[in-house]
């Protein structure tokens, strides 16, 4: 395997707001030795990550407790509700607000639109946290809130929309353009005025657009990260269209590839903005031949 042309792509790896999030969560603990420190949910969709964060004693919580002291509550990169935030600060928790910052500007702007009378429509999966975190800050100035990724299931509620002269749009941060594309195009037809807020983060857009350019490029792509992570899911998906495509969450899963992989000569490996080095490195050696 060692003769394998093997090409890392730039955009591979923690997006700032995930490299913030984690970060800054270490500092918190390291500052804070004598504080419980929780964060409500996962920090990031990333068991290793996750790992890592217990055995620095940071830990993840799922239910708030009725009362705490000498405790901190992380609110993780996907951002929470304000109801989640209000409940966690009357248990007595110190909130650290970790939210990624574009996720901030994509409640903001739901907010803003709900506030205009728009028909708010937020193009994402609707169980993913970020997106129930945005609907429940929209949710504070009107009812007038569909989550979807899919014009099937918007069809199923084309009278109602047709109903109101406004219709406004934000996109969950890791969402894909093509997604978003047939769903303006299809509101388009059935709106008479329509506000779009194309909120797909930066690094979501620019990490896309090279995995193209490498499947179009190489024999098979290595797409690593955690089954669990919206942008590292939707990646795969884009570019098993393009070329063969294998999403792996580590190096551990690599032998179930092996004829895959040794029958390849060129090979592509990115990963989501929530895989850490040290797990892209791993993958990266075992290809060569260094497991």
């Amino acid at each position: 395997m060692s003769n394998k042309e093997i090409k890392l792509a730039k955009y591979a790896g923690f997006c700032y707001g995930v490299k913030r999030a984690v970060e800054t969560a270490k500092k918190i603990k390291i500052e804070n030795p004598d504080k419980n420190v929780y964060v409500f949910g996962e920090l990031i969709h990333n068991t290793d990550v996750i790992h890592e964060l217990e055995e620095l004693g940071i830990k993840t919580l799922y239910e708030i407790p009725d009362r705490v002291q000498n405790s901190i509550c992380i609110v993780r990169s996907h951002g929470a509700s304000p109801d989640v935030i209000s409940k966690l600060k009357l248990a007595g928790f110190e909130i650290h607000d970790l939210t990624c910052l574009d996720v901030k500007k994509v409640q903001q702007k739901a907010m803003e639109l709900v506030k205009d009378g728009y028909y708010l429509v937020i193009v994402g999966k609707a169980e993913h946290p970020e997106v129930i975190a945005i609907k429940a800050h929209a949710e504070q100035f009107g009812e007038k809130i569909l989550v979807s990724n899919d014009t099937s299931e918007l069809k199923k509620y084309e009278e109602e929309l047709k109903q109101n002269k406004k219709i406004g749009i934000v996109v969950q941060t890791t969402q894909r353009l093509e997604t978003l594309n047939k769903v303006i195009e299809y509101l388009t037809s059935i709106s008479k005025e329509l506000k779009i807020y194309n909120t797909i983060c930066l690094s979501t857009t620019y990490r896309q657009n090279e995995a193209k350019e490498l499947a179009k490029e190489n024999d098979l792509v290595l797409v690593v990260g955690s089954k669990k992570s919206a942008n590292t899911t939707h990646l795969a998906e884009i570019l098993c269209k393009i070329s063969k495509t294998i999403h792996i969450e580590n190096a551990d899963e690599l032998s179930n590839y092996k004829e895959i992989i040794d029958t390849a000569e060129k090979i592509a490996v990115t990963a989501g903005a929530s895989t850490p080095d040290n797990i892209i490195d791993d993958v990266i050696n075992y290809i060569k031949g260094g497991q």
